[in-house]
């Protein structure tokens, strides 16, 4: 199954979420990224069958090995390109966004070629 930007953006949620709590349910995810529980719902359904997500009959969502790579790499490149665009002086809610928006189409050579160049600024 590929991913879309929704469905990578759904696994960097659960991430984040898991993080502050081991307990993530389909509406934490929902309240998190403001989308309303059918879309929810649906998209757990989804990543669920992609193999991306489990879901505990408890209604827990914990990320597969394979959402846990996807979800890592967004977050990664989420994390850096924030911090990246707000050292070069752009406001950071603004350097937030658009990193969210970067995140999902800059391609694995460029985004090491932007960690390298951090690298060799430190």
């Amino acid at each position: 199954m590929v991913l879309q930007e929704s469905g990578e953006m759904y696994l960097e949620t659960i991430l984040v979420l898991s993080q502050k709590s081991p307990f993530v349910r389909a509406i934490d995810v929902g309240e998190e990224m403001g989308f309303s529980r059918p879309s929810v719902s649906r998209a757990v359904h989804l990543l669920s069958e992609g193999g991306f997500i489990q879901i505990d009959p408890s209604g827990g969502l914990t990320l597969t090995d394979a959402g846990r790579e996807v979800a890592e790499k967004i977050y990664e490149r989420h994390t850096v390109l924030s911090q990246w665009l707000a050292s070069l002086g752009v406001p950071k809610e603004i350097a937030t966004e658009d990193a969210c928006k970067i995140e999902h189409d800059i391609s694995d050579t460029s985004f090491a070629a932007i960690k390298r160049h951090i690298a060799d600024l430190a």
